[in-house]
């Protein structure tokens, strides 16, 4: 049974997905930090999608099973979806204070897993917290609230990068298996704001109650034995595809070439940089985080933009222009020699990637069952982390053998992926919606 939801004003919207702000400035670290401190700690350039797949492994694991599990919770006091997502982020922040001094490689390798396994267990839920707030006339703005947040967060992470080693990085020489100190600064600031962005919305955002069948149903697992309990997100998962809609399955599409070409430039921008401008390994890194610095000040600016443009041209068209857009953003960069002119591009990145963090959403949220919506979230993250693991377990060979071990080789390949995305993105038709 549907339950009746009141709309939210502007600002109850906002409130709900601040904490979206600390979850996105850590992926923002990941994005452009991680992979410049891995080769500071000695990482070879091939190696870097397979160090990189904790990603797409706790993804896979972690995001399903936290859907199907909020599912399934009730508590009057802490709520469904805010005691994973809230739990979450005390993980991700501790992870984010260690992590800047990690001594060996592997001790940061290792860190980053406890740290997406945190991302993971924080963002899954908060998908499907703003589908069980809002009626669906609203979801398209709280979806793209969501997506401003994003900017907002990754802006965030990377303008730090950028300050710090613009204030800093003339201060330390780069020193072979080490870390340098003005790298440290970014975490810590994401390690309070994971925290207390989070807090912010648990505090602020009641969550509604369950139906009485809902929580009935929900009583009746508590009381199953211990092993079912276990068992029970695992059958539920399984049940959820079985049942998947046939939309879905062609979002997985898009999505395969979609997140394999973000990764791979998430990988190979810090290493582009080093051969197209001539950088040391800090300079690149930096220019890597203005690259993203720019992209979500677009992010920022477009997100709540993207709202009528999709009600009045549908989200299909207006998702599979950005995929295009983004593309040609790839193509571009490799070309441009000039650190400011490089910029340029990431304006059509930054709208590519407002509609990538908000449109899906939007649509997968309008086809889903509302009592199975954390399940099918957890699911379509599934999406994304397993092209993110295919391009971890393959792009090390393709980008050795097959593309001469050449950064720009590497972006022209993943501009080639957005084109292919955008055109299988103009298949998904929502069912009865004029999309």
């Amino acid at each position: 049974m549907k339950i009746a939801k009141p709309s939210l004003s502007f600002w109850q919207i906002f409130n709900m997905n601040v904490g979206f702000l600390g979850i996105q400035y850590s992926f923002g670290l990941q994005q452009t930090a991680i992979n410049p401190i891995f080769l500071y700690l000695g990482a070879p350039e091939d190696m870097l999608p397979i160090l990189n797949i904790a990603g797409p492994v706790t993804g896979l694991v972690v995001q399903p099973i936290i859907g199907a599990m909020s599912d399934k919770t009730w508590s009057p006091k802490w709520g469904r979806r805010k005691p994973y997502f809230l739990i979450g982020a005390i993980l991700g922040s501790l992870c984010l204070f260690a992590f800047p001094t990690s001594p060996v490689l592997w001790f940061a390798v290792g860190l980053l897993w406890i740290l997406d396994v945190g991302n993971n267990m924080a963002m899954e839920p908060y998908r499907a917290f703003v589908g069980d707030k809002l009626p669906e006339k609203q979801l398209s703005l709280g979806f793209q609230m969501q997506s401003l947040f994003v900017g907002a967060g990754i802006l965030l992470a990377n303008g730090s990068i950028v300050l710090f080693q613009y204030l800093l990085g003339d201060e330390s020489i780069e020193v072979a298996g080490s870390i340098p100190q003005w790298l440290y600064y970014s975490f810590y600031i994401g390690g309070i704001l994971s925290i207390a962005t989070i807090l912010w919305s648990v505090l602020k955002t009641p969550e509604i109650p369950p139906s009485a069948e809902e929580l009935a149903e929900i009583n009746h697992d508590r009381s199953k034995p211990i092993g079912a309990r276990i068992a029970k997100p695992f059958s539920e998962i399984a049940s959820a595809i079985r049942d998947m809609p046939a939309f879905m399955w062609k979002i997985s599409a898009v999505y395969l070439f979609q997140w394999y070409a973000l990764f791979v430039y998430w990988q190979y921008i810090t290493p582009l940089f080093k051969l197209t401008l001539g950088y040391s390994t800090s300079e690149a890194a930096s220019q890597s985080a203005q690259m993203s610095l720019t992209y979500n000040i677009v992010t920022m600016v477009v997100a709540l933009a993207l709202v009528p443009l999709t009600l009045k041209y549908g989200g299909k068209k207006i998702y599979a222009l950005s995929l295009v857009g983004t593309g040609l953003a790839l193509f571009a960069i490799p070309f441009i020699d000039d650190s400011l002119l490089v910029l340029a591009p990431m304006v059509l990145f930054g709208i590519g990637w407002a509609a990538m963090m908000g449109i899906p959403y939007t649509m997968v949220s309008k086809v889903v069952p509302q009592d199975r919506r954390g399940v099918y979230m957890g699911i379509l993250n599934m999406m994304i982390v397993i092209p993110m693991g295919i391009e971890t377990l393959t792009f090390g060979p393709i980008y050795k053998y097959l593309l001469g071990g050449s950064a720009i080789n590497a972006i022209l390949f993943a501009g080639a992926f957005f084109i292919i995305s955008a055109i299988l993105a103009m298949r998904l038709n929502v069912p009865n919606n004029s999309e």
